[in-house]
């Protein structure tokens, strides 16, 4: 059985069952975690190690964890971070223009061995990927996550009606591509 969040924060700043609690935690969220880093930066391996990142920033930091927000806010807003953080090395190494990035992702999309151009679900993948990085957050979360904006507006430190707008011109960038190609 799963134990609740403030369990499990107890647990974890008890020396003795420190580990303990954080296996728990990584078990609990792991997948959940991947899968939204996995549709920001595209590739298997590279969401692997931004969930590493994650969970070892999470390991230095969960002590200080002021519960403020949910567990889960939290963890989301420490992936999101590093997401954007990879993101943004990724360009400085490749120092190439934000278009050309969301341009490189979509190649990522469409190298995928399992790639049939004629689905509806891949050529959603190739629409998400060429919106700006802010749009494909804030999209991802409401649409995969199904996150209420209330929520992503902790986890993103942005106004729910900026979150709104971008969910809104995310939207119609997708019906734009989706009808147009």
């Amino acid at each position: 059985m799963a134990m609740e969040d403030s369990e499990l924060l107890v647990l974890f700043r008890e020396p003795a069952s420190r580990e303990k609690a954080y296996t728990a935690i990584v078990k609990k969220y792991q997948e959940r975690l991947y899968w939204h880093i996995r549709r920001m930066v595209v590739g298997h391996d590279d969401a692997n190690d931004v969930l590493q990142n994650v969970f070892i920033r999470v390991w230095n930091s969960l002590e200080n964890f002021r519960e403020d927000s949910k567990l889960y806010t939290w963890l989301y807003r420490v992936a999101t971070n590093e997401c954007l953080t990879f993101l943004e090395q990724q360009k400085r190494k490749a120092s190439v223009p934000l278009g050309d990035v969301e341009e490189g992702l979509s190649n990522q999309v469409r190298a995928d061995k399992d790639f049939d151009a004629g689905k509806i679900e891949w050529k959603l993948q190739l629409a998400i990927q060429r919106l700006p990085e802010k749009q494909r957050l804030v999209f991802n979360l409401r649409y995969y996550d199904e996150m209420p904006y209330e929520e992503m507006s902790r986890v993103l430190e942005t106004s729910e009606g900026a979150l709104k707008a971008s969910y809104h011109h995310a939207v119609k960038k997708i019906e734009d591509y989706l009808i147009n190609h």
